[in-house]
C-alpha cells in the first residue's frame, strides 16, 4: 500500500509555493574530529546534498520544499523538526516502515573528509515516481537534482528522471549536480543515469575533479564547459574547490574565484552552498556571474563551520561580504 502524505501546508505556503524543489535522501550525520578508526566520540547532526542545498538557499531568502522519503525509527523526529525549523516545505514528505541511513564522516588534513555509509535499503531510498506530485512540481521555480539520488537506488533513479520530465513539460527549470560518489557506484553507470537527464537540465553544476574524471576523463574545467554546451546546456557552473568556479553561458566562458575566509577549514556541503546561494542569485534576477560569485562567498563562509548544516551562512552576513568583494 501506497503511503499517505502527511499534510503540513500553511496558509502562507498555500499561498506562495517554494520556488526551489529538492528530491533526495537526508541523512544521520555522525561526526568526529579524527580518523574514524580512531574516533572516540561523535557529534550527531544531519546531511544529505539534496537537504544541504535547500538549506543554503532558505538561509538566502529562497522558499524551499523537499520531496523524499522518512523513515519511522527514532530518528524521524529529529529529521523533521530540522527540516521544518529551517523553514523547508515537508508538505510532500511520506513518512513510511523502514531506517533513515546513517553516515559517519571525519576531517582529513587539508579539509577533505573520510566518509562511511549506512544507507543501502534506507527508506528514503525507496522513493518511486508515484511520489511525485505534478502540480507541486508545475508550482516551483526550479527543479534541483543529483547524481546522488540517482545513486541509491533504481526507483530513486527513475524518479529522478520523472521530476525532470515532468518539470521541463511544465516549463520549470531544471538544475542537476551529477556529485560522483565512488562508493556509491561506478563511473559507468553514473555516466548513464547523467545522460538520461541531461535533455532536461538547464544548470548543469559538476565539480573538477570527481565529476569531470567520471564524465570525460578530464580535470580541465573549460574541457567540461566546452562539452555541455556543445550538447546545448544553457547554463554550466563547474566548481573547483579552492580555485573557484568556471562558467558557460551563451557565448562566454567566465571564471570566478573562490572566496576563503580566515579560521577552521572543512569543505562539507561547500558544493551544495555554492549550489544553494547560485540558485538564489539566478532566481534573484542576478546574471549567471554574479550568481556565482553569490555562490562562491556562500561556499566560503561555509568552510568555516564543522559537518554539513554547521556553518552554513545566513543571508545578511553573506550579503555583507559580497557586496563588499563588489566594491573591491
Amino acid at each position: 500500500m501506497r503511503p499517505i502524505i502527511t499534510p503540513r501546508i500553511t496558509g502562507d505556503q498555500i499561498q506562495k509555493m517554494p520556488e526551489i524543489l529538492s528530491i533526495g535522501e537526508c541523512m544521520i550525520e555522525l561526526f568526529s574530529e579524527e580518523p574514524i578508526e580512531e574516533a572516540h566520540t561523535f557529534t550527531r547532526s544531519l546531511a544529505g546534498d539534496s537537504f544541504n542545498i535547500l538549506v543554503a538557499a532558505q538561509r538566502l531568502g529562497t522558499s524551499t520544499g523537499y520531496v523524499t522519503r522518512l523513515g519511522d525509527d527514532p530518528f524521524a523526529g529529529y529529521l523533521l523538526q530540522t527540516w521544518e525549523g529551517e523553514g523547508i516545505d515537508t508538505s510532500h514528505v511520506r513518512k513510511v516502515p523502514g531506517f533513515n541511513a546513517v553516515h559517519f564522516v571525519s576531517l582529513l588534513p587539508g579539509g577533505d573528509r573520510e566518509f562511511v555509509y549506512y544507507r543501502t535499503g534506507s527508506a528514503p531510498s525507496t522513493i518511486e515516481p508515484g511520489d511525485l506530485d505534478s502540480d507541486y512540481i508545475g508550482g516551483a521555480r526550479i527543479q534541483h537534482l543529483s547524481g546522488i539520488t540517482q545513486a541509491i537506488s533504481t526507483t530513486a533513479r527513475q524518479t529522478v528522471l520523472k521530476a525532470a520530465q515532468i518539470a521541463k513539460g511544465k516549463g520549470i527549470s531544471v538544475s542537476y549536480d551529477p556529485n560522483y560518489r565512488h562508493q556509491l557506484w561506478s563511473h559507468d553507470e553514473a555516466r548513464e543515469a547523467m545522460e538520461e537527464v541531461i535533455p532536461y537540465v538547464d544548470y548543469f553544476l559538476p565539480n573538477v575533479p570527481a565529476d569531470s574524471q567520471m564524465m570525460l576523463g578530464t580535470d580541465d574545467p573549460h574541457e567540461v564547459v566546452a562539452h555541455f554546451r556543445s550538447r546545448g546546456v544553457p547554463v554550466v557552473a563547474v566548481t573547483r574547490g579552492e580555485h573557484g568556479a568556471v562558467l558557460g553561458v551563451e557565448d562566454q566562458v567566465i571564471e570566478v574565484s573562490a572566496y576563503r575566509p580566515d579560521g577552521p577549514i572543512d569543505t562539507t556541503a561547500a558544493g551544495d552552498a555554492f549550489n544553494g546561494g547560485f540558485l538564489h542569485g539566478i532566481l534573484n534576477g542576478m546574471d549567471v556571474e554574479e550568481a556565482a560569485r553569490l555562490g562562491s562567498v556562500t561556499a566560503g563562509l561555509k568552510l568555516r563551520g564543522r559537518g554539513a548544516l554547521t556553518g552554513m551562512p545566513y543571508r545578511e552576513e553573506v550579503f555583507n561580504v559580497y557586496e563588499r568583494l563588489r566594491q573591491v
